[in-house]
């Protein structure tokens, strides 16, 4: 029996149907705008992400379908974290665009409640900063800034959710208001040690604690689709989990010090921590990767890298200098290096180890022989000198594993493994955040039994070798610190 996982990303639904070997049988995607309403501020339209859900997942049965496979078993769900979905419980409507992950508006307000004190305490109890990262913020700004929208919200009629939440309530007819700890635990709403939302935090964001979906193990059978409501497909949804634990589970780090890297519209680095929260001083955050239903939580440490993919995204819609983001190879591939041009792509601020919102997109070095093959490679190297930015905090790798959108990129993951210095290995199915989700489905409806047989099912593709020429890629990288230096502070409110 195969199982369905819909992975409900940044700038698109991508639906895979995946078989008991572990394999892609059947793919659907589709893309959702992104809306700027103003510099810094990023928004979705969730009715768009609904639509884009049904039509991505529309694409990936039929085609399935088409193969005469057995009957899905199914379904799991794994999200973009921290986004803030306001909808109606009657009619699942929503009142208003989503307020997105990337998005820098709160920045005001967290330094405020920097200013009043309260960081200390909300790193305490989430294991998060006060960041505009995370939802906690986005919810004060609403409350603050809308107030006729959130009065809905305190008498009970509107709900709250990130957007797995949101596309249960649409798959259920509104029937489940659910959420993971993977997910709750990026709120600043969700104290880390007790594994619950925390009052506390709730009074201190704002956030009537109803108004919050109710926390379910990561895998079981949660709930069950309304056909009428979701392509007249009746299937219980298994697996709950956001997008970068999803990944951790679909490369099958299981074990504690296993680390994953995913790159998407940012990169995130986890590594497995086992069933103890641990803390970190160098920038990194502690975070729930996912509940048992047994009750048994892992956790992990995360290096949380805003914009990667998402520049690559710019130099094509943006600026129009490649056609496709899979052009940037070849494109990069006709210099050496990029001698000596150095983008910042903090386009969004910067996220770990930095970890300042009012950093800017910075591109330095640029002379009159400067072409767009040095920019297009110099994105590359700057994706791989963010994630050595986190790398170099964690304690020494023997591998790193890669997966998401850009580790197709030869090029890219032999910078990555020069920057690092460790061998990067690249599994055949780089679609691991929506086989994350499949797995969790999968082993909620008795389709693999144990993380063992999960295991079984992870392939090698390709293990990239470090250069032994470690004085140019440190050479290289002291010239990135210098120019993340000269980005920061540049967008002061």
């Amino acid at each position: 029996m195969s199982v369905l996982a819909i992975d409900a990303g940044t700038t698109g639904v991508t639906a895979v149907v995946v078989t008991p070997e572990g394999t892609i049988a059947a793919k659907g995607y589709q893309e959702f705008s992104q809306h700027f309403p103003r510099p810094g501020w990023v928004e979705h339209a969730p009715e768009e992400i609904w639509q884009a859900t049904l039509e991505a997942t529309r694409e990936a049965v039929a085609a399935y379908a088409s193969t005469g496979g057995p009957d899905l078993r199914g379904i799991g769900i794994t999200n973009q974290r921290e986004t803030v979905v306001l909808w109606d419980r009657e009619t699942l409507g929503s009142p208003r665009r989503a307020i997105v992950w990337q998005d820098r508006r709160t920045a005001g307000i967290c330094d405020q409640m920097r200013a009043d004190g309260h960081e200390e305490r909300i790193s305490a109890l989430t294991g998060l900063r006060l960041d505009p990262y995370f939802s906690g913020t986005k919810l004060r700004w609403l409350a603050e800034e809308e107030p006729h929208t959130w009065s809905l919200v305190e008498s009970g009629r509107y709900a709250v959710g990130t957007v797995d939440s949101y596309l249960i309530a649409r798959m259920t007819r509104g029937l489940h208001h659910v959420t993971d700890v993977s997910n709750a635990s990026r709120t600043l709403l969700f104290d880390l040690e007790k594994g619950d939302w925390s009052d506390e935090l709730c009074s201190l964001f704002g956030v009537p604690r109803d108004a919050l979906p109710e926390i379910v193990p990561s895998w079981g059978e949660i709930a069950t689709t309304d056909a009428r409501s979701f392509l007249g497909l009746s299937l219980p949804i298994a697996g709950i989990a956001g997008d970068q634990q999803s990944a951790l589970f679909g490369q099958t780090c299981f074990d504690e010090g296993e680390v994953k890297c995913t790159y998407g519209t940012g990169s995130f680095i986890l590594t497995n921590t086992g069933p103890a929260v641990v803390r970190s001083d160098a920038g990194l955050l502690s975070t729930a990767a996912w509940r048992a239903p047994d009750g048994t939580t892992t956790y992990a440490l995360e290096g949380a890298i805003f914009v990667t993919g998402a520049a690559v995204q710019w130099l094509r819609d943006g600026l129009q200098i490649v056609g496709s983001a899979a052009e940037t190879q070849a494109v990069a591939s006709t210099v050496d290096d990029s001698e000596g041009v150095v983008f910042v792509p903090a386009l969004t601020g910067l996220g770990a180890p930095h970890w300042d919102p009012h950093a800017r997109g910075t591109i330095l070095g640029i002379t009159r022989g400067t072409t767009r093959a040095h920019l297009v490679r110099a994105t590359l190297e700057a994706i791989a000198f963010e994630v050595r930015d986190v790398v170099d905090t964690m304690p020494k790798l023997a591998s790193l594993a890669v997966d998401g959108g850009a580790s197709a990129n030869d090029l890219l993951c032999g910078i990555q493994a020069d920057q690092i210095g460790v061998p990067v290995e690249r599994p055949r199915i780089t679609e691991t955040t929506a086989l994350g989700a499949a797995f969790l489905a999968g082993l909620g409806t008795g389709v693999w039994g144990s993380t063992d047989d999960l295991r079984e099912t992870w392939q090698l593709d390709r293990r990239f070798e470090p250069s032994q020429d470690r004085e140019r890629a440190d050479a290289a990288y002291a010239r990135w610190g210098e120019a993340v230096r000269r980005s920061k502070g540049w967008a002061q409110d």
